[in-house]
């Protein structure tokens, strides 16, 4: 017998999750910080929620518009178009307005590749200041038009962490075709799929990226996708690795030979506010990845706003968003948001724990990064390795840290502020998803106390709530349906080629509400709790248990160093729990331990969460931006086969060892 999915059902989502810590925002950061006090956030907050459209069109203003809007609204639920009628052009906004501003010799990428030196010590860094790069874009562009690339053409972009692959999206933006960025790390019958569906003609890729110490085949990946497609009629390939690749007469052309002879001077597109600024694939519950649609206008300002006041943002500030572009964060907070405020951004080619874990922290200390975002994943993984790596270098350059991805637990929240931090960076712990395209729930660090686990209150112009089926807002810390109850600027524009599956997937769980399939719950403060995808909820014997809270549980024992929390079928509950353990670095596996874990949830949390089982794993099953995969671990628990796609599983032997333990 299976779990009750959250939306077949009335009942809220039992909460079990106890937390009283709170951080306020330190004085100092507070005095000089965008928002500087809780009253200042409420007062904004209250009338960006009063009056919404006044609300984004000040943000809007603040951007470059060729074409100034004659409507900032107009709301045909679910479909919504923002600053109608305006015209404005993504690339322009990153690069001549910050030119304009006189940011033309400011760094804008600060570059370090993977591959170290013999003695370890730093390999190859590139600085390039925003005249480099708009020279670049421009190069580039007018020589993607060469090729015939024109406006609204789909351009798929399939490259390694490297400064060439956010000039390629910023020229698919400043001559105005739609790119679809691929992670690095997919392999070819991803490739297969996106492109198809995207219907590109283009593809841009480089030889090889470099991770972990070994050469990713990129070139020979995307060789391997387009043997069972016609569709594309160029690939452009940047000589980045230097392996050997084969190379299609006809098709196939030269990064160098691209640019080769091009002029500096492109004139941006004038864009529809509304036009396709990007399509990005994210996985769907059925294996089928889903194109998500992107507009100009909305997503740049919503990116814009949130990096500037999520991470109030300052001139002098290095930024570090340890993303892939690939995803919407590296979209949305690597290149698009931080290049919109003039930023300076570092971007790091390769693996966090290459050459070991020390990597990370050399790179603060070396470069003087001052912020960081980045994922619970890789923290707990830190963690793991010990805090005596860390503790060996300065990170006293850092300022603001900040998390994304997935609900953070608060053993790995305390960790990573008082290790990482030393007790004085405030944690930006944000919410939001591909679909939103900005940050929704966080807090803003000079306005907003912390409290480890929680991404605390909603952003300027949200409308967030916890509701029922029925859309009924449920009481203070009753878990239940996540949901906005308003349109904003960067919100999805549709699933391409599947606009049935946008509206029954997102606006018909909950009247008149966006449904974001996520469970969370309010606490006396208002604040927001995640508990995981309520698809991930587990009914046992009558009570709805959130995965997230009952691993949090988990990691709070010092054995343990991740835990993922799935159903399993149970002869009397019917639906048991079944929790997949990583332990601690000296930590062995015992009978006698797996004792102890399942009595400490029970004194965490009550005897009704206790696991009824608990499977040691070396590593656990995670897509390669560092997600852990519990479909999978589901479909092990029910009956140890694994039937869905897998494509996204970073590291296919982690299946093969858990397969093993059914044996």
């Amino acid at each position: 017998m299976s779990s009750v999915p959250a939306t077949t059902s009335h009942a809220g989502i039992d909460s079990v999750l106890n937390e009283d810590r709170v951080f306020p925002p330190p004085e100092t950061f507070a005095k000089s910080a965008h928002i500087k006090s809780f009253d200042e956030y409420k007062r904004i907050y209250q009338q960006s929620i009063e009056n919404p459209e006044q609300f984004w069109a000040g943000i809007a203003s603040e951007l470059k518009w060729i074409k100034p809007w004659s409507k900032v609204l107009e709301w045909n639920p679910p479909y919504a178009r923002w600053f109608e009628g305006g015209q404005l052009n993504v690339a322009e906004n990153c690069l001549d307005r910050q030119i304009a501003l006189g940011r033309g010799d400011k760094v804008a990428i600060v570059w370090e590749g993977e591959p170290v030196k013999s003695d370890l010590s730093a390999g190859e860094v590139r600085k390039i200041t925003y005249s480099q790069l708009a020279d670049a874009v421009n190069r580039f562009a007018n020589g993607l038009k060469a090729q015939g690339i024109r406006r609204g053409d789909r351009v798929t972009i399939y490259m390694p962490m490297v400064p060439e692959a956010v000039v390629a999206m910023l020229a698919c933006a400043r001559i105005g075709a739609t790119h679809s960025v691929i992670f690095g790390g997919f392999a070819s019958h991803a490739i297969l799929d996106r492109v198809e569906d995207a219907r590109s003609h283009y593809v841009i890729t480089a030889d090889g990226g470099n991770r972990r110490g070994s050469i990713v085949p990129l070139k020979a990946n995307v060789d391997e996708a387009l043997k069972q497609t016609s569709l594309v009629k160029k690939v452009i390939v940047l000589k980045h690795t230097g392996n050997e690749i084969n190379m299609e007469a006809g098709r196939d052309i030269w990064w160098s030979d691209v640019i080769a002879g091009q002029s500096a001077d492109c004139p941006p597109e004038p864009m529809e506010s509304e036009d396709l600024l990007f399509i990005l694939y994210t996985s769907g519950s059925t294996g089928k990845p889903k194109g998500i649609m992107h507009s100009t206008a909305g997503f740049l300002v919503g990116t814009y706003i949130t990096t500037k006041y999520v991470f109030d943002l300052h001139e002098d500030d290095l930024y570090w968003c340890t993303a892939d572009i690939g995803w919407i964060t590296g979209h949305s907070y690597v290149v698009y948001g931080p290049l919109a405020n003039g930023a300076t951004v570092f971007m790091y080619e390769g693996a966090p724990n290459f050459p070991d874990f020390g990597r990370f922290w050399s790179m603060i200390q070396r470069h003087k990064i001052t912020i960081l975002y980045t994922a619970p994943t890789a923290i707990r993984a830190f963690m793991r390795a010990g805090r005596e790596i860390p503790d060996k270098y300065d990170l006293s350059s850092l300022r603001l840290l900040g998390t994304v991805g997935e609900p953070i637990n608060p053993e790995a929240w305390m960790w990573y502020q008082q290790v990482i931090g030393d007790g004085r960076c405030p944690i930006v712990d944000t919410w939001w998803q591909t679909e939103t395209g900005a940050i929704m729930i966080s807090p803003l660090p000079g306005a907003i106390a912390t409290k480890p686990g929680t991404a605390t209150l909603p952003f300027f112009g949200i409308e967030p709530a916890v509701v029922d089926r029925d859309g009924n807002e449920l009481p203070t810390n009753k878990g239940g349906l996540l949901v906005v109850r308003k349109p904003w600027p960067s919100m999805l524009r549709g699933i391409l080629n599947d606009p049935d599956r946008y509206v029954r997937q997102y606006w018909s769980e909950v009247k008149d509400c966006y449904f974001t399939g996520d469970g969370a719950r309010r606490d006396n403060d208002g604040y927001f709790w995640l508990m995981g995808r309520v698809d991930d909820v587990i009914n046992v014997a009558g009570h709805r248990l959130g995965t997230a809270e009952i691993e949090s549980a988990l990691v709070a024992h010092d054995a343990v160093a991740e835990a993922a929390v799935v159903p399993m079928p149970h002869e009397i509950k019917g639906t048991g729990i079944a929790a997949f353990v990583t332990l601690e670095a000296g930590r062995k596996p015992s009978e006698e331990l797996k004792k102890e874990l399942i009595n400490w949830v029970g004194q965490q949390i009550g005897p009704i969460a206790k696991p009824d089982q608990i499977r040691f794993a070396e590593a656990l099953p995670k897509t390669r931006s560092g997600k852990i995969m519990r479909r999978l671990l589901k479909e092990l628990a029910h009956d140890g086969e694994v039937r869905g796609d897998i494509t996204t599983l970073e590291d296919l032997n982690v299946l093969a060892k858990l397969r093993q333990q059914e044996e």
